[in-house]
């Protein structure tokens, strides 16, 4: 997929939203890595755009703690995470993914859980296929829909730099079954209106990616 077409993908957010979607994609695929600089002029000329988009996007990644501005030339570099930014950032997630996974049980439309079950079992799929990066995909848009269900607008905009944070940690998935099944439990709890179950369900699933994440050393 070209630039153009990453952005054309993304027809009603602005151009500068358009670009830090696209670089977030980026970074949570591993098409950019921590440590990666980041030019204005090449990727303006990439997109196809002027730099103030360009700038507005890499203004907004630094709030969402996936680059920073580095020496005295203010290089913009994509930010790693060390061990106690990454507990912090699970500590985070664990409170705000429970209170979630309760109200998109207690609140999801008929459709959204459609779209749920629609996207575990597409990760199957996948799965069984060996195509661990499409299986990665729609795991990544299953936690965006059970967000969505939730139907808390402040909730889902915290929520959103946290995956973005964490997502290329989550590529690294080496117990692919194991979230799998994690996921298709809590889509049957949201799906029953069980709301402690699901609750239940996210922290645990929350926790075995934390202790998923630290037993191999990802980070």
């Amino acid at each position: 997929m070209s630039a153009a077409e990453e952005l054309r993908r993304q027809p009603n957010a602005s151009l500068g939203e358009q670009v830090r979607r696209a670089l977030r994609a980026r970074i949570a695929e591993g098409r950019l890595h921590p440590g990666d600089r980041l030019f204005e002029q090449d990727l303006a000329a990439e997109f196809g755009i002027s730099r103030v988009p360009v700038r507005e996007a890499i203004r907004r990644l630094q709030g969402d703690g996936l680059v920073e501005v580095r020496d005295r030339r203010r290089g913009v570099f994509v930010r790693g995470l060390d061990r106690r930014q990454a507990e912090e950032l699970f500590d985070v997630r664990e409170a705000l993914e429970v209170l979630a996974a309760r109200l998109a049980a207690e609140r999801g439309s008929e459709a959204g859980v459609a779209r749920t079950a629609a996207l575990t079992a597409s990760a199957r799929r996948s799965l069984e296929a060996g195509d661990l990066a499409a299986m990665a995909e729609a795991n990544a848009a299953f936690h965006d829909e059970l967000v969505a269900l939730s139907g808390h607008e402040l909730l889902a905009n915290v929520l959103e730099p946290l995956h973005g944070r964490l997502a290329y940690l989550f590529r690294l998935n080496l117990e692919p079954e194991r979230v799998c099944t994690e996921h298709e439990q809590l889509h049957a709890a949201i799906a029953a209106g069980d709301a402690e179950r699901a609750a239940a369900l996210a922290c645990r699933h929350v926790r075995s990616s934390r202790r998923m994440v630290f037993a191999h050393d990802l980070c």
